[in-house]
């Protein structure tokens, strides 16, 4: 899988993409058309016929773990956690993106410089009625460098369109992208960045990951696919542009300057702040495209959508990765359900081998790169316990957990966008560590109530004479 299309064609044979032909508003109705098929897992959508414009969007790329384990390359009837292993599996061996011949770029098809830039060319939709307007940047993610070391960042950040050439960013505090910025504005710089809407979806989940720093996510894409991502040089920018795109924006942010931008519709279900606010924005110079480009965009919004599934698949397994680089024995699985986005909740299936193992993995999973950042509940369970088994979790919690061997830990890093936290001190969270195993140590540990398996054998047996 090279791109968005090829993504189509195989949803499509497979039944799992529908073409809406049927005329749609960009306004509010895609978006509530797109939020409703999310909310009951429906197939990926294409609106062909966008008032007004000519080219298409797609929407509900992500809503299901079958259409995910496309994206990964995985079996269709894989789970969550496999995706999680598979995710793990996969990115031990990173390739290098290599470079091709602008003429082989299909990204290059059409380009609007300087004055001729208008990114209203495009089907961008308001999601919700409260949203500061439209937003170009749902499903999309943003190129970056470290002027220092020429490390290569792809991340996601909301993106409201501002002006024919300018879209707002959302650079929160320690992201990759922020750090970035940051030293450009030491230099006197504004920084050069891409923004790509539409490509191989594997680099929208890899944007989206909680991939650690230093490490490029085009290295760990190529490593998904068993062969270097294809790029090509930016017309304006000297970044690493992927050749199939649909939709390349190329331009710069300055640290110093900023526009009034938002609010948003956040995968929360709430707003994140209680206005607009003056944020950092892309300067656009360039904008490159194939011909009838396909418009990627999510509803966010309240869960379950296509992005809590993305986040639950991306967060989750950068967890599970993560966990394993510790060498910690005994860990079973892990699961960071779509309902808290895949990033507040956690749970954690293990066999414990020593006195004091599940506090270790607690603890373990918020000093991790994807725990640091706003996971704020953290649950262990024995390896008796599937973690995505939420009826035997909640067995677990209430039969085998005690309060008073849970940990509450007062400061860590949160997320701007919990609204659990007043809105004006959301810089600092606090963390549940909750143990719901029975502990190691105990001597005598409470004794279960087994079936007797050779009555289990007799029973069945006799289960159509018992009328059953």
């Amino acid at each position: 899988m090279k791109d968005m299309r090829d993504f189509v064609a195989v949803c499509e044979e497979k039944g799992l993409l529908k073409r809406i032909t049927a005329e749609v508003d960009w306004n509010l109705e895609l978006s509530h058309i797109a939020k409703l098929n999310e909310e009951a897992q429906g197939p990926a959508l294409l609106f062909e016929n966008v008032k007004g414009y000519k080219s298409p969007v797609i929407t509900s790329a992500c809503t299901t773990v079958e259409r995910l384990a496309i994206i990964m390359g995985m079996p269709e009837d894989s789970t969550l956690t496999d995706l999680y292993v598979g995710w793990e599996e996969k990115a031990k061996k990173p390739i290098p993106p290599t470079y091709v011949d602008k003429a082989k770029a299909p990204c290059k098809q059409n380009i609007m410089m300087g004055d001729d830039v208008d990114l209203y060319k495009f089907p961008v939709p308001q999601y919700y009625p409260l949203d500061g307007g439209r937003f170009y940047g749902t499903a999309h993610f943003i190129i970056t460098k470290d002027p220092d070391s020429g490390w290569v960042n792809l991340g996601t950040y909301r993106s409201q369109l501002l002006a024919k050439d300018k879209i707002g960013t959302q650079f929160i505090k320690g992201k990759h992208a922020d750090i970035m910025l940051k030293k450009y504005q030491k230099l006197k710089q504004p920084m050069p960045v891409a923004s790509i809407v539409g490509c191989d979806p594997i680099l929208f989940l890899l944007g989206a990951a909680r991939v650690g720093a230093f490490t490029s996510e085009y290295d760990v894409a190529g490593a998904f696919r068993g062969q270097a991502i294809e790029i090509v040089k930016g017309e304006v920018v000297d970044l690493p542009i992927p050749a199939h795109a649909e939709i390349v924006v190329e331009g710069f942010v300055d640290a110093e300057k900023f526009m009034e931008e938002g609010p948003f519709g956040e995968y929360t279900g709430y707003y994140s702040g209680v206005g607009t606010d003056p944020r950092n924005f892309i300067d656009v110079k360039c904008v490159t495209y194939r011909d009838n480009p396909i418009f990627w965009g999510t509803t966010v919004g309240r869960a379950v959508t296509d992005s809590h599934m993305t986040m639950a698949l991306s967060y989750g397994a950068t967890l599970w990765q993560q966990l394993k680089e510790m060498r910690i024995p005994g860990l079973k699985a892990v699961y960071c359900p779509p309902e808290g986005a895949g990033r507040f909740l956690a749970i954690i299936s293990m066999t414990q081998m020593y006195p004091g193992h599940a506090d270790q993995v607690l603890t373990a999973a918020i000093s991790t790169e994807m725990g640091a950042y706003g996971l704020k509940t953290v649950i262990v369970v024995d390896d008796d316990i599937d973690p995505w088994d939420i009826p035997r979790v909640m067995y677990a919690l209430s039969f085998r957990f005690q309060p008073n061997r849970s940990q509450v830990i007062k400061r860590g890093r949160s997320t701007p966008l919990d609204p659990s936290l007043p809105i004006e001190t959301r810089d600092i969270t606090g963390r549940l560590l909750m143990d719901a195993t029975i502990p190691y140590e105990w001597k005598n540990k409470p004794i279960p109530i087994e079936l007797d398996p050779d009555m289990v054998e007799r029973v069945k047996e006799r289960w159509s004479e018992l009328g059953f």
